[in-house]
């Protein structure tokens, strides 16, 4: 080849690089972004990400030590008005103890407008704060003049004192990401444990460049120098690594997730040891023991556990005369949840402490649950805490001390671990709230050493359906139904109706099942928690059945037929969370009216999933004038792996085909 050719390549592939990468920046946006109808790669999304890039880096200051700073540029598409969400922006930040602060600048609005760009900048009243808790506040914007076509961008900076764990970085999220890259610039005194989640893994790139420190002031204490030392400028290694990853899909929510952030393509960082000059190293988070250890070792968890005197004195009575442990284990578990309510804060720290809890009947989960430890042990059990992430705060899969946010109570016995929950008025032993069952948690014991525990339940929640109607020559419906719940399903149940008054609760059940009427309705053990609850009804109904050219044609289990497969997406790459095992079963006998004879009834069917993951059995009886229904759908296993997905996006089909065939009468 010769020079010239060369020459030109080269130029050409330097101006379209350069090119493309002036894209990625604010105040660029161009005509044809604006133009662009459709997402070229997924013509159903309602937005786009067309770029989001990140940096964090690290300041130092003697006053305040190591400030980590984290600054965002992101570009928006809208392509349809149900993608006007993503106008509106917010981003969470600590307060308290590891205050962090937030700026939110460069917010445009770009609209194409007799063929010119036209710029639209947030104003004042657009952009706001809110508190959600105690911890964490959230500035919020809404973009100006938002329509179909709009181009938005805006940028923010995070200062946070707390280097313990950088922010993650999504690459993914529910609509397409065109670019997403993520920088970060660390100085050689941290070394941080990088964990990727999802399906996708961006590309990676590092380099190692010298820096300085420079000091304001001599003989100045800091935290990376001897108190003596008077030199006003320090020599470090700073590493740079780039992560960037292009063309992102959507990621879809389905039926079953237990949190999709689980899957979504991200990075999570957190300090696993620090080495300052002149000092041996300092580990945090190397592995779960190291995890767990200092977490015991905070003086809001550990030493918790050692309060008794608070106590002491109030259940020695209650205790009285128990042998058994389960005995000890349910009346101190009611006791707790009796004495103590839940604030709604989750964490394993204490915020005021167990005793300040005690004192005043209310408490974050930790001070329950630790104060529920502790008096198990007094009653002479062997009792440990389990550090728990909630459902809602994902799966705990990598050592790190965020990713745990709950901690419940276990009991060893030689049957295997107890569970228990006091922070809910309906848990029982081994029947945790649903926000605690996902996958594993971490038990602790008082030498230090931690073992895994599956939270996920073993045996199957039941509810089960009695159900006896008659239909009338006119199509009227009318019988009697009874549905008992056990274990999670009587949890639920129970906690759906808690505080809800009979009128409200009997109008919605009329309403969410075709709209029938409901008469001599019941309910047996709503208070009694190791007891199935049982609700009781009479119902009646016009639009049941249907009446065509002299026939009748009746769904089976009326109101309590599936419709729908919840399995749409043609492929699944995460797994099938139910949360637990459980067995539905319909039992159903069906009177048909005088003059009528069946015509066509259902066929008896049985589907049965691969390696025992569940089945669906749909038996029928003719005898005479009644029509005896068994159904049933039992899913053995809380979770099934997406490798399983076709099977059993399979198995629900056929299941509702079959609950959607009719019975046909005919006039004799």
């Amino acid at each position: 080849m010769k020079c010239n050719e060369l020459t030109i390549i080269l130029f050409f592939t330097l101006f379209f690089y350069n090119a493309n990468a002036q894209d990625f920046k604010l105040g660029k946006v161009s005509i044809e972004e604006l133009q662009q109808k459709v997402h070229p790669k997924d013509t159903a999304a309602v937005a786009a990400i067309l770029f989001k890039k990140g940096e964090t880096s690290f300041e130092y200051s003697n006053d305040a030590g190591f400030t980590v700073v984290t600054k965002v540029a992101v570009r928006i598409k809208i392509y349809k008005k149900e993608g006007y969400d993503w106008a509106n922006q917010e981003i969470h930040f600590r307060i308290g103890s590891s205050k962090e602060s937030v700026v939110i600048s460069d917010a445009v609005t770009y609209n194409l407008v007799a063929g010119k760009i036209e710029k639209t900048k947030l104003k004042s009243e657009g952009a706001f704060q809110e508190n959600i808790n105690k911890y964490w506040d959230k500035k919020k914007i809404t973009m100006p003049n938002v329509k179909v076509g709009s181009v938005i961008e805006y940028e923010y900076n995070v200062k946070s004192s707390n280097v313990g764990s950088l922010r993650d970085w999504n690459f993914q999220t529910s609509v397409p990401v065109n670019y997403s890259e993520y920088k970060t610039f660390v100085p050689e005194y941290f070394i941080y444990n990088s964990q990727f989640k999802g399906f996708i893994t961006p590309k990676i790139t590092s380099e190692r460049n010298n820096k300085q420190i420079f000091l304001n002031k001599k003989e100045k204490e800091c935290d990376i120098c001897p108190s003596l030392n008077t030199n006003t400028k320090f020599d470090y290694i700073e590493t740079k690594t780039t992560y960037l990853a292009e063309n992102l899909p959507a990621i879809k929510e389905e039926a079953f997730v237990n949190n999709i952030n689980n899957y979504v393509a991200s990075l999570e960082q957190e300090l696993s040891m620090t080495h300052y000059p002149n000092e041996p190293m300092k580990p945090f988070s190397s592995d779960w023991n190291a995890v767990v250890k200092t977490i015991y070792d905070y003086e809001d968890f550990g030493p918790e556990l050692n309060k008794t005197s608070y106590f002491e004195a109030d259940i020695k009575p209650i205790i009285a005369g128990l042998d058994t442990p389960e005995e000890k284990i349910t009346a101190l578990l009611n006791y707790v949840k009796t004495i103590v309510k839940w604030n709604d804060y989750y964490g394993y720290s204490c915020n005021d402490g167990v005793k300040k809890a005690y004192k005043d009947k209310t408490g974050n989960v930790a001070e329950i649950n630790l104060m529920l430890t502790a008096m198990l042990r007094y009653a002479g059990l062997i009792a440990n805490p389990v550090l728990v992430s909630t459902r809602s705060n994902g799966i705990a899969i990598f050592p790190n001390r965020t990713a745990f946010n709950y901690v419940i109570a276990a009991v060893e016995t030689p049957n295997g671990l107890i569970l228990l929950d006091a922070s809910d008025a309906f848990s029982i032993p081994n029947v945790l709230p649903f926000r605690a069952l996902n996958w594993e948690g971490r038990l602790i014991r008082k030498d230090g050493t931690s073992e895994e525990v599956d939270l996920m339940p073993k045996i199957a929640s039941n509810n089960t359906v009695m159900m006896n109607y008659t239909v009338d020559a006119n199509g009227q419906v009318s019988g009697k139904l009874r549905r008992q719940r056990t274990d999670h399903n009587a949890m639920i149940f129970r906690k759906n109706i808690d505080n809800i008054k009979d009128d409200t609760y009997l109008e919605k059940l009329e309403n969410d099942n075709e709209k029938i009427e409901i008469k001599e309705y019941s309910r047996v053990n709503e208070k009694e928690l190791k007891l199935p609850v049982t609700e009781t009804f009479s119902f009646s109904g016009s639009n049941l059945c249907e009446g065509i050219g002299g026939k009748i044609y009746i769904n089976p289990m009326l109101f309590l037929t599936e419709e729908q497969n919840p399995f749409k997406q043609e492929n699944r790459e995460y797994p099938i969370d139910y949360g637990f095992p459980f067995i539905d079963k319909y039992s159903i006998n069906i009177q048909i009216p005088d003059g009528y004879k069946v015509e066509t009834i259902p066929v008896p069917t049985v589907l049965n999933m691969q390696d025992n993951l569940g089945s669906f059995k749909f038996m029928t009886n003719l005898s005479e004038k009644t029509i005896q229904l068994v159904i049933t759908n039992q899913i053995n296993t809380p979770i099934i792996s997406s490798e399983y997905y076709s099977m059993l996006k399979e198995y629900y089909q056929g299941m509702i085909t079959k609950e959607n065939e009719k019975i046909v009468l005919t006039k004799i």
